[in-house]
This record gives structure tokens, C-alpha cells and sequence, in this order.
């Protein structure tokens, strides 16, 4: 899929979505909405916040922070955001952790995870690899594209910070343990932004990416499961044969009240849906 997503990020980003308000809203009257998390589920909450304070006239402000699934999901249960983004299941440590917030998930979108290289190594001819070769690649065992079928050159290998969704989803596909560590790791990145530019400036490099944030420079490639290749197409997740696959979530801290009920409602809305599929992503709901 051909998409760029721009979004200026560091490791947190920081959007204020409020707009004036009219002349009949006094400013105690706004109510505001904090959201953190997952890079991956932020288009979609972005958009979305924009559409909902329009929707109310302003009456409401929403807070979107990125940060990691991991973040998000902390920030849900310490009660230091209204909802959390995440890219990932809550883990058994989470949920114990944060037993006394009864942490609820709620599916918005579905998406996958594609190994990516740069253009110029996708171009030489690596078009698909294995979960064997590219474990090694990580592990440091294969060091050279050459290895796998590629050009002379070294390889450039970029992961992830360890709580970030992505990288949970595409390790646990890999090495069955989304904590696994990678000795042949060169860089780590943050957000999906971030690795998608250092992956596009680099004539070498492979990496992990959502499916929305692959472009003419990021490609990927496909996963070789015996003689078959299943290329990272939406197709695919939707017929259920890419093995990288996930749901895109909001956490809650309880059922959702007031305010956030409409917010999270709107998300799911035939409107919110919409502004999934805009972002590059699978809605939950077809209607």
C-alpha cells in the first residue's frame, strides 16, 4: 500500500484539537477529553477528534498525546487519561497491574505489520523473506543482504523501543516473545513516523511498520511460509492469511461515561469508520 501519513512527532506528540468557543459556551462549560498512546491508532483519533469537536460547536476539547501502547495503556489505568491507544493486547502483567482500574479494550480498526526494507534493497531483489531469515537478521546471524539475495551490502537493522505496540505484534510473530532481544539491532526508533524517515533516508535498511505507513521509499516485503509468499496487502488481513495482523484498540478505564461514551460511539459511527478506512486501516464495522 502507497501511503504517507505526516505527522509531526517526536517520541510524544502533542495535539490540541479545540477550537473557540461560540459565544453561548462559557469556558467552564467545555469539557475536555485526554487521549495517549499508540502512533498507530493516533490518525484515526486525530481525524476523529477533529470531526467531534466540530460536531459539538466547540463545547469540547480533546487532548491526543502519542507515546507507545505501552504508555497508553498505563495512562488508562493510572487514571492519567480518559482513553489509552494501543496497537497490541494488554498483557497479563497490565491487566494485574492495573486490576482495581477494570481495564476494558474496545477494537476501532484492524491493521498488520509489514517487514519493510528500503527502496533500493526491495529494487536489488529482496521481495520476500522468511520469519527464519529475518530472525537471524535481527539476532545479528545474517549481516549482509547478500545473504538472503540482495546487493553486496551491509544491512542496516532498526527495531523498535520495547514498549511500543509494533514491535510486541512482529516479535511475538518472529521469535514467540514479543520481549525478544536483538543483538543485530543498529538503531531503535520510536514512533511510526520516525522510523519510517530513517528507513526511507538509508539505502539498506529493514525495519516494522503498520501497513499505513509503507510508501514508494518503505517497502514491504512478503513472508515466505514454505514455497508460498503472502504479500502485506489489506487483502489480505481481511481474508485472514497475513500472519502479522492485529486489532487497533482504545482502553478504558471501566465503561465509558458521558462525554467519552459519545466520543468513542462517534469512532465507531458509520463517520468514525470511515475515517478509518481514510487512514489505511480495516474498519470493525463494514456499514
Amino acid at each position: 500500500m502507497k501511503k504517507t501519513i505526516s505527522i509531526i512527532s517526536c517520541v510524544a506528540v502533542l495535539l490540541l484539537l479545540a477550537v473557540g468557543s461560540p459565544s453561548g459556551h462559557a469556558k467552564e462549560q467545555v469539557t475536555r477529553i485526554t487521549v495517549v498512546g499508540s502512533t498507530t491508532v493516533l490518525p484515526i483519533v486525530t481525524r476523529a477528534a477533529e470531526l467531534f469537536v466540530k460536531h459539538k460547536n466547540g463545547a469540547v476539547s480533546i487532548t491526543v498525546n502519542a507515546g507507545g501502547s505501552g504508555v497508553g495503556i498505563q495512562s488508562a489505568g493510572q487514571g492519567r487519561a480518559d482513553i489509552g491507544m494501543a496497537s497490541r493486547e494488554i498483557t497479563p502483567r497490565e491487566r494485574k497491574r492495573f486490576k482495581s482500574s477494570g481495564l476494558q479494550t474496545l477494537a476501532v480498526g484492524r491493521d498488520a505489520v509489514a517487514c519493510v526494507v528500503s527502496r533500493k534493497v526491495y529494487s536489488a531483489g529482496v521481495r520476500a523473506l522468511s520469519k527464519e531469515q529475518i530472525g537471524d537478521i535481527y539476532l545479528g546471524k545474517i549481516k549482509n543482504w547478500k545473504e538472503v539475495g540482495g546487493p553486496d551490502r551491509e544491512i542496516v537493522v532498526i527495531d523498535k523501543e520495547r514498549h511500543r505496540g509494533t514491535r510486541h505484534v512482529f516479535m511475538k510473530y518472529i521469535f514467540e516473545n514479543e520481549n525478544a532481544r536483538t543483538p543485530g539491532t543498529r538503531l531503535v526508533t520510536g514512533s511510526n513516523n520516525e522510523e519510517q524517515t530513517k528507513i526511507a533516508q538509508s539505502d539498506s535498511a529493514i525495519g516494522m511498520l503498520s501497513f499505513a505507513w509503507m510508501n514508494d521509499d518503505v517497502v514491504g516485503v512478503g513472508i515466505r511460509e514454505g514455497s508460498a509468499v503472502i504479500e502485506p496487502t489489506l487483502e489480505n488481513v481481511r481474508a485472514n492469511r497475513y500472519p502479522i495482523a492485529r486489532d487497533l484498540i482504545l482502553v478504558l478505564a471501566g465503561e465509558p461515561q458521558g462525554i467519552v461514551r459519545e466520543f468513542v460511539d462517534f469512532i465507531l459511527s458509520p463517520e468514525g469508520q470511515q475515517i478509518v478506512v481514510k487512514s489505511g486501516y480495516i474498519p470493525v464495522h463494514s456499514n
